[in-house]
C-alpha cells in the first residue's frame, strides 16, 4: 500500500511540476515575441527554373573570388550556416571534405524531434536550461517540417504501458510535451486502450500491455535534407563544393594580433591546391571539430566528446507503415527508437565513447543490444533474427564541453559557439533538429566578432523552402504517373525524395521496352530506384559511387546487399556521366565494396554468421552434402564459379553477369579462396536454420538444382506400364 501511493505521490508531484514549468515558460512574452517575429519574417522567393551550376563552375568561383564567410564542414550546421549567411547577403563559401552529410549528418534517427526524454529530466530536475533547447527543439521542428514538406513529415510514436501506474505519469509528460510546443504542435498526443493499440501496432507484445499513448514527432530522410539545404544555399549565391579539404588556416596581423583570414584547400578529386581569401571562417566540422581548432592553435585543449550511435536496419513487417515505437527505459536506461523508414524499419540507438574516424563500423555488441531491446516489446510471432538486419551502421555524435566555462569537463547539453582570439567562429554539438537556429546564432555571432556587414541584419532562413519544395504537392506523384508513364511506387519514391524538381528526374529516365511502366529501369527489383536517378545525381555533385548509393539514393542504409547488387549499374551509368575509365570504375567498385562491407555492417553481418557453431541434424547434413555433390558434378571437392554458372543456366537464368556471379560466390565464400567448399555450405545452412542468415541465393539454387536432378532420375525410372508397354 505504501509503495502504491508514493507512486500515486509521484504522479501527482510530477504532473503539479510539469503543469507549472509549462504554464510559466508557455506565457513568456518574450519566447513568443521572438517566435512571431520568426514566422514574420518569412520570405517564399520563387522557384528557380535555372539548372544548378555545375562543379567546375562552383571551383571556379572558389579560385578567384574572396568571401565574407567561408564555412568548414556540409554537414547539417555547416550547409545551415551557409545558407543563413548567404540569405542576408554575405558572400558566402563551403568547402567538405568528403561529401554532403558523409559523416553524423547521414546516420542519424531520421527524426526532427523536442526531445521527450530531455523534457522528463526538465520537468524532474526543474531545469530551466533543458526547457528552453526542448522548447527551441519544438519551434524549429515546425519550421523544418514547412520548409521542405516532401523531405520531412509527421510520424505517430507510440509508447506502451505495462503498469498502470505509469499511464498517468507518461500521460502527463506527453501533454506537457503537447503543451511547450504551443500552437505549432505537430499533432495532439492521445491515449489508447490495450485493444486499439494492438490494432494499430499488432506486432507488440499483448501481455501485461496496460494501454498505450501515441504522440507526434517529424521523420526526414536526413542525407537528402542536408542535400537540399546545400543546393538552396547555392540556389541563393553561395559557392559550395564537396571532396575539397582544409589543410591550413591563413592569418595576417591585425593590430597586435593575428587573425584568420582565408584557408588552404585541396580538390581531393585532382590534387589540385590553392588558397581562398575570407573575412571570417567558421568551423562547423562536428566531430572533427578539435582538427581544425588544433590549425588554429595547436596548444588548444580538445573540447569533442565523440559518443558512437548505431542503428540497424530490418525488414518493414517489423512494424506498421506509420507508427513507431518508444522504448524510454532500455535494460541499461537508454532510449531505443523503433521507426518505420523508407518500407523498412529503423531501430537504434547505443550510445558509448568512441573514437574520431571518418570510418566509424558498427560492432555485434551493439547490434546484439539492439536486437535484444526490440525482442523484448514483440509479440512471440515476430522471431527476432540476426539474420534480419539488412544494414547496420555507426554516426559519431559529436558533444562537447564548453570552451567559454571555466570548468570545460563538463559535457554541454545544447550546441555551443565559440570565437578564438584569432577570429576562428567554432560552433559544435547541437542535434539535426536545431540546424537553423544554430545556424542563426553562429551567423549573428560571425558578424559581430569579424565585423561583418550583411545587406539584412537578420537571419531570414526561417521562411525560406528548400529545394523541391515550391511546388510540390502530396498528390504530385500522379502527375508524373500520368505524364510520364512511371511505375506509381516510383513516382511516390521520386516525389518524396525530389519533390518538384523530381519531374526533371523523370526526363533523364531510359524506355523500359515494356507495355507498363513506360519509362524508369529500376536499378533493384525490390526498390524504386531507377536509372535516372544516377544521372541526376551526378548534377546534384555526387562523384564518387558511394556518394550515390548512401546519400542520393539510400540504398545502402536500406539494404547493404542490395547495394552492392546494383553497384555494378550504378558505376556504369556514374561512369557514362562522368567518363571514367575502365580503371576508375575498378576503384570506384573496391572503394564502395570496402564501405559497404565496413561501414555499412556487412562483414559485421558475414562474422557473426560465422561464428555459429553448425547445429544441424544428421539427415539435414546428408541432404545437404548430397545436394552439394549434385552441383559439384566433377567431384573436385568443391563448387566452382563455372558450377555456379552452370546451374543458373539449368534453372533458365542465362543472363547472369559476371559481377553477380562473384557476389553469389562471396556470399558463402568466407575463405576467399575463389570456390565453395562443402563446410562453407553447411555452415550457411545452419546460419539459415538458427535465424542468422535469412535467404541465400546459393542455397536456394542448391536446392532447384536438386529438384531438377530428382525430376531427370524420375524420367529414366519410368516402369513398362505407365509407359504403355508389354505384352
Amino acid at each position: 500500500m505504501a509503495s502504491k501511493f508514493k507512486k500515486f505521490a509521484v504522479i501527482c508531484a510530477t504532473g503539479a511540476i510539469g503543469a507549472g514549468i509549462t504554464t510559466y515558460f508557455f506565457m513568456d512574452d518574450d519566447f513568443d515575441r521572438r517566435w512571431n517575429t520568426v514566422y514574420a519574417q518569412q520570405i517564399a522567393l520563387p522557384r528557380s527554373k535555372k539548372p544548378l551550376p555545375s562543379r567546375d563552375e562552383l571551383l571556379k568561383s572558389l579560385k578567384s573570388e574572396s568571401f565574407d564567410v567561408l564555412v568548414i564542414g556540409g554537414g547539417a550546421t555547416g550547409v545551415g550556416c551557409a545558407l543563413d549567411a548567404t540569405t542576408r547577403g554575405l558572400k558566402t563559401a563551403l568547402v567538405e571534405a568528403d561529401d554532403f552529410a558523409s559523416g553524423t549528418s547521414s546516420r542519424s534517427t531520421k527524426l526532427i524531434h523536442g526531445g521527450v526524454r530531455y523534457l522528463q529530466k526538465a520537468i524532474m530536475q526543474f531545469d530551466i536550461e533543458q526547457y528552453k533547447m526542448v522548447k527551441e527543439a519544438l519551434r524549429e521542428r515546425a519550421l523544418m517540417l514547412q520548409s521542405a514538406p516532401h523531405l520531412a513529415h509527421p510520424l505517430p510514436i507510440m509508447l506502451p504501458v505495462y503498469k498502470w501506474w505509469q499511464v498517468p505519469y507518461y500521460w502527463v509528460g506527453i501533454k506537457c510535451y503537447d503543451l511547450v510546443a504551443g500552437l505549432k504542435n505537430v499533432k495532439s498526443s492521445y491515449l489508447l486502450s490495450k485493444k486499439s493499440a494492438l490494432e494499430l501496432f499488432p506486432m507488440l507484445r499483448g501481455d501485461a500491455l496496460c494501454g498505450a499513448l501515441v504522440y507526434y514527432d517529424g521523420q526526414q530522410d536526413d542525407a537528402r535534407m542536408n542535400l537540399a539545404i546545400a543546393l538552396t544555399a547555392i540556389r541563393h549565391g553561395a559557392t559550395v563544393t564537396n571532396h575539397v579539404s582544409v589543410t591550413k588556416l591563413l592569418k595576417k596581423q591585425e593590430g597586435n594580433k593575428e587573425v584568420v583570414c582565408g584557408v588552404s584547400v585541396k580538390d581531393e578529386m585532382t590534387g589540385e591546391c590553392w588558397d581562398i581569401p575570407a573575412k571570417c571562417v567558421i568551423n562547423a566540422t562536428g566531430p572533427f571539430t578539435d582538427f581544425i581548432r588544433k590549425m588554429d592553435d595547436p596548444k588548444v585543449p580538445e573540447i569533442c566528446a565523440p559518443s558512437s550511435g548505431v542503428h540497424i536496419t530490418l525488414p518493414g513487417y517489423y512494424s506498421p507503415e506509420q507508427m513507431g515505437l518508444l522504448d524510454p527505459s532500455t535494460s541499461d536506461g537508454r532510449v531505443i527508437f523503433f521507426l518505420p523508414w523508407q518500407k523498412q524499419t529503423i531501430a537504434g540507438t547505443t550510445d558509448l565513447p568512441c573514437e574520431v574516424t571518418r570510418n566509424p563500423s558498427p560492432t555485434e555488441d551493439e547490434i546484439t543490444f539492439i536486437l535484444e531491446e526490440v525482442k523484448n516489446y514483440l509479440n512471440p510471432d515476430v522471431e527476432v533474427r540476426r539474420g534480419d538486419v539488412l544494414s547496420a551502421w555507426s554516426g559519431i555524435r559529436p558533444l562537447v564541453s564548453d570552451p567559454n566555462k571555466a570548468d570545460t569537463q563538463s559535457i554541454a547539453r545544447n550546441h555551443i559557439i565559440h570565437v578564438s582570439k584569432s577570429n576562428l567562429v567554432t560552433i559544435a554539438g547541437g542535434k539535426w533538429t536545431t540546424y537553423r537556429s544554430m545556424a542563426e546564432e553562429t551567423i549573428d555571432a560571425a558578424i559581430k566578432a569579424c565585423e561583418l556587414k550583411p545587406k539584412k541584419p537578420h537571419s531570414q532562413t526561417s521562411g525560406v523552402l528548400m529545394e523541391g519544395a515550391h511546388e510540390w504537392t502530396p498528390t504530385m506523384y500522379i502527375r508524373l504517373v500520368q505524364d510520364f508513364g512511371l511505375e506509381c511506387e516510383v513516382a511516390q519514391h521520386l516525389s518524396n525524395s525530389y519533390g518538384d524538381r523530381a519531374f526533371s528526374v523523370a526526363k533523364l529516365a531510359a524506355l523500359t521496352g515494356q507495355r507498363w511502366p513506360i519509362i524508369g529501369k529500376k536499378l533493384h527489383p525490390e526498390f524504386p530506384y531507377i536509372d535516372a536517378e544516377i544521372r541526376y545525381g551526378v548534377r546534384e555533385y555526387a562523384l564518387t559511387a558511394i556518394d550515390m548509393i548512401a546519400r542520393r539514393l539510400r540504398l545502402a542504409f536500406l539494404n547493404v546487399q542490395a547495394a552492392q547488387e546494383a553497384l555494378p549499374q550504378i558505376i556504369n551509368i556514374m561512369g557514362e556521366e562522368l567518363n571514367w575509365s575502365e580503371a576508375e570504375k575498378k576503384k570506384q567498385t573496391t572503394a564502395a565494396t570496402d564501405f559497404l562491407s565496413n561501414e555499412m555492417g556487412q562483414n559485421v553481418n558475414r562474422a557473426s554468421r560465422d561464428k555459429i557453431p553448425i547445429n544441424l541434424s544428421k539427415e539435414e547434413i546428408q541432404l545437404y552434402i548430397k545436394r552439394f555433390q549434385i552441383i559439384d558434378k566433377d567431384h573436385k571437392g568443391y563448387v566452382s564459379i563455372n558450377d555456379i554458372r552452370r546451374s543458373l543456366k539449368q534453372s533458365g537464368e542465362e543472363n547472369v553477369t559476371g559481377e553477380q556471379l562473384h557476389e553469389i560466390l562471396k556470399e558463402i565464400d568466407t575463405n576467399m579462396n575463389g570456390q565453395v567448399e562443402l563446410d562453407e555450405y553447411l555452415q550457411m545452412m545452419s546460419a539459415i536454420k538458427s535465424g542468422h542468415v535469412t535467404y541465400s541465393r546459393f542455397a536456394r539454387m542448391a536446392e532447384l538444382e536438386e529438384a531438377e536432378h530428382e525430376r531427370q532420375k524420375l524420367k529414366k525410372k519410368i516402369s513398362v506400364e505407365r509407359s504403355g508397354g508389354g505384352l
